[in-house]
């Protein structure tokens, strides 16, 4: 199916936002982060991006259009998600994406009025905890638990490597709150930040200056009304959420490879070694060749999932290819694209370290490669192709 006008001038207006906005924070934030700091923007830099946001018509694309967004599809937002990855600049279009999608499923009217509409508004931030030091690759197996007091419930536990904590207002909580299969009796909860029992336990320092953060839950009692769903019911939506995020990041990684090929190309071009420009050796031109063969390959993949799930499809097992593939696909071309450059390559100087580090951490998180893999052969081996 080809590409509607509108969205390939959305695609192209967002390029243009990255080339122009974007990609020139990349040596502010590379610095930073070489002198020991965290790899994000400052507020100087974030305000300016945020308002040109907004003058674009780049905010909320996905969000509601009864609370002013533009409702897009996903294999929409799959180009936008393309465009954003081949920059390192940490800046996303507000709000993140797939919590969205999950409160836009199942919040409740009161939800939607308190969080759901100031959130897709961009006047609040969130994040989700679902991973526990003891559940991380197999969310199923969480203990973190809530129980019903009353018309509240109560909930102990530790969440971990939950990002953007500081920044939010509110969390996604993910608890067991009955018995049963160990996808059963699992239960998804908004917490405010600064409710009694809250606790952030940790910064945790991750590879290329990203922080993630260790929660605790001490008898947190949050009132009856803060369950997102059904009790008992939560693994579904927070599926869709991930299925989302896993298209999202198949985008990003075409992306991403994207930005590495071409640094590769034009370093290659210009670089002769005994006599000889390396565009003309064929280890290269065949680097060159698989890398654009497989960009090609994950970009399809990205499409077609992406409209299986704008029309209600089941995208799991596509999902799961796709963080595969793409992650894999992505390593590789980063890989000798930093190879290819030689000692440069190693800098922090160049934005491929942070590639580097930023896809090397795509293959852990939203669910490592090798459950991803054993999650699809048990269904392949189950179903069939």
């Amino acid at each position: 199916m080809a590409m509607s006008d509108e969205h390939r001038m959305l695609q192209d207006l967002v390029a243009k936002f990255v080339d122009r906005e974007l990609i020139p924070l990349e040596p502010a934030a590379l610095k930073r982060e070489a002198e020991g700091g965290k790899f994000a923007l400052t507020e100087a830099e974030k305000a300016p991006l945020l308002a040109k946001c907004r003058e674009l018509g780049l905010w909320g694309l996905d969000s509601p259009e009864e609370f002013g967004g533009a409702n897009l599809p996903v294999e929409a937002l799959a180009l936008v998600n393309e465009e954003l990855g081949r920059t390192i600049t940490p800046f996303i279009f507000p709000p993140d994406s797939p919590n969205l999608h999950m409160m836009v499923q199942v919040a409740s009217p009161w939800q939607r009025e308190r969080y759901l509409e100031p959130y897709a508004r961009g006047e609040m931030t969130s994040c989700i905890a679902i991973s526990e030091p003891g559940a991380g690759g197999d969310p199923a197996g969480m203990t973190t638990r809530a129980v019903q007091q009353g018309e509240d419930w109560v909930i102990n536990g530790r969440k971990i490597w939950v990002s953007n904590v500081p920044a939010c207002d509110f969390i996604i909580l993910m608890a067991r709150t009955g018995e049963g299969k160990r996808q059963e009796g699992v239960s998804a909860f908004i917490v405010d930040k600064g409710t009694p029992g809250f606790i952030i336990e940790r910064e945790i320092p991750m590879i290329g200056g990203r922080r993630t953060y260790e929660l605790v839950f001490e008898d947190c009692r949050v009132p009856g009304r803060q369950v997102l769903g059904e009790v008992g019911r939560g693994y579904a939506p927070m599926q869709l959420r991930l299925n989302i995020r896993r298209i999202e990041m198949g985008a990003r990684c075409v992306g991403m490879a994207r930005r590495a090929l071409s640094m590769m190309i034009g370093h290659v071009k210009e670089r002769v070694t005994f006599g000889q420009k390396l565009s003309d050796r064929q280890a290269i031109q065949w680097w060159i060749a698989d890398g654009a063969t497989r960009i090609h390959a994950c970009r399809l993949m990205v499409q077609a999932a992406a409209r299986t799930m704008d029309t209600g499809g089941d995208v799991r097992n596509e999902a799961s290819m796709i963080k595969v593939f793409g992650t894999e696909m992505a390593t590789d071309i980063i890989d000798q694209a930093m190879q290819a450059f030689g000692a440069m390559g190693m800098t922090k100087e160049l934005p491929l370290q942070q590639l580097a580090n930023m896809i090397r951490v795509m293959r852990i998180y939203e669910g490592p490669t090798e459950v991803h893999r054993m999650a699809l052969a048990r269904r392949v081996l189950k179903e069939g192709i």
